[in-house]
């Protein structure tokens, strides 16, 4: 046990040393491999901003120090440790510029979060989940510390997800510019009628259409508000955009899915007011549109380096989170 140089952590009742925990020491690392030849060295943390974390957070930076990593903390993160715990801290675009490995503690939306911040870094990222689903936060506190260190050690599978450019062109030139690693939605906004709209793929005229709005989500978005709206779930390294339609009109307007290297445009039209649509990315805040306004959805060029631990399977994700039916055990 190691419970005398842990941090201080906030919770709601105020102040107080974490439970004393089992921290794994070098020498009983179950790895196998030398505990001194550590893939990742310099890691960086950021967690929900919710006091319910911070036990696991205290957990985590002890665990991680006793390994001899260098520890790099989100500020807003590091708030929830007891100031002066001696942690360097960052400002989240300048953490994830300076370390080896992120690693998440929250549900998927900080790991969408923390993805949109690796955008232009080819520096792998980790979720622990302490949301609910947690189709991309696949760690549990419980086993935490026994995977990161065989994480630590090189022992993981990694994957490739890209993202999704969302620009807004305004007379031709681009008014603004987002990412998204789960989805672009273009949706009505304050008001109960539907909005109408134009989809465009390469040029190309698809549809016109009534209804709440349009989803274009990444495979990886294929089980957020796509799943919710009735579209398929999708194996995350396809190469191919979703489009699924929210409360369409018209009943034979269903989920399109083309290549991951389409332009998809969509033009507000008809007798919609644009500033009764916004255009949102992963959920965050909506941003306005003009009369006349593009929005312009494609795949962002660099991938996400995504980490999970050794025999990660998405199919066995999809059942435990789903709820899919197994084989029954056989008496």
């Amino acid at each position: 046990m190691n419970g005398s140089n842990h941090a201080w952590i906030r919770t709601a009742d105020g102040w107080r040393t974490p439970p004393r925990v089992l921290v794994f020491r070098a020498s009983t690392l179950p790895c196998p491999k030398s505990p001194m030849a550590l893939q990742f060295n310099r890691i960086g943390l950021i967690a929900k901003p919710d006091p319910v974390v911070t036990e696991t957070l205290a957990t985590l930076t002890a665990f991680l120090s006793d390994l001899g990593c260098t520890l790099a903390l989100e500020r807003e993160t590091a708030s929830l440790l007891l100031p002066g715990a001696g942690y360097e801290t960052h400002e989240a675009p300048a953490l994830a510029a300076s370390v080896d490995l992120l690693v998440t503690l929250g549900g998927d939306g900080t790991l969408l979060g923390a993805a949109r911040l690796l955008a232009e870094r080819d520096i792998p990222l980790l979720g622990v989940n302490l949301g609910r689903l947690g189709f991309l936060t696949d760690i549990s506190p419980a086993d935490m510390t026994e995977r990161l260190a065989i994480i630590l050690q090189g022992e993981f599978d990694e994957e490739r997800r890209f993202l999704l450019r969302t620009e807004i062109l305004h007379e031709g030139n681009v008014a603004l510019s987002q990412l998204a690693f789960n989805d672009a939605v273009i949706h009505k906004w304050n008001t109960a009628r539907l909005i109408e709209f134009e989809t465009y793929v390469n040029g190309r005229f698809v549809d016109f259409q009534r209804s709440d709005g349009l989803i274009v989500s990444t495979p990886t978005g294929s089980t957020a508000y796509a799943l919710s709206g009735g579209g398929p779930l999708m194996e995350p390294d396809l190469d191919a955009i979703l489009m699924v339609p929210i409360c369409p009109h018209t009943l034979s307007n269903r989920p399109i899915v083309v290549g991951g290297d389409s332009l998809i445009d969509i033009v507000v039209c008809g007798s919609t007011d644009p500033q009764s649509v916004r255009v949102s990315c992963d959920g965050q805040v909506g941003q306005v549109i003009e009369r006349g306004d593009r929005v312009r959805i494609s795949r962002h060029p660099r991938d996400i380096r995504l980490i999970h631990p050794k025999g990660h399977d998405h199919f066995n994700i999809m059942r435990t989170k789903l709820g899919w039916s197994e084989h029954p055990a056989q008496s």
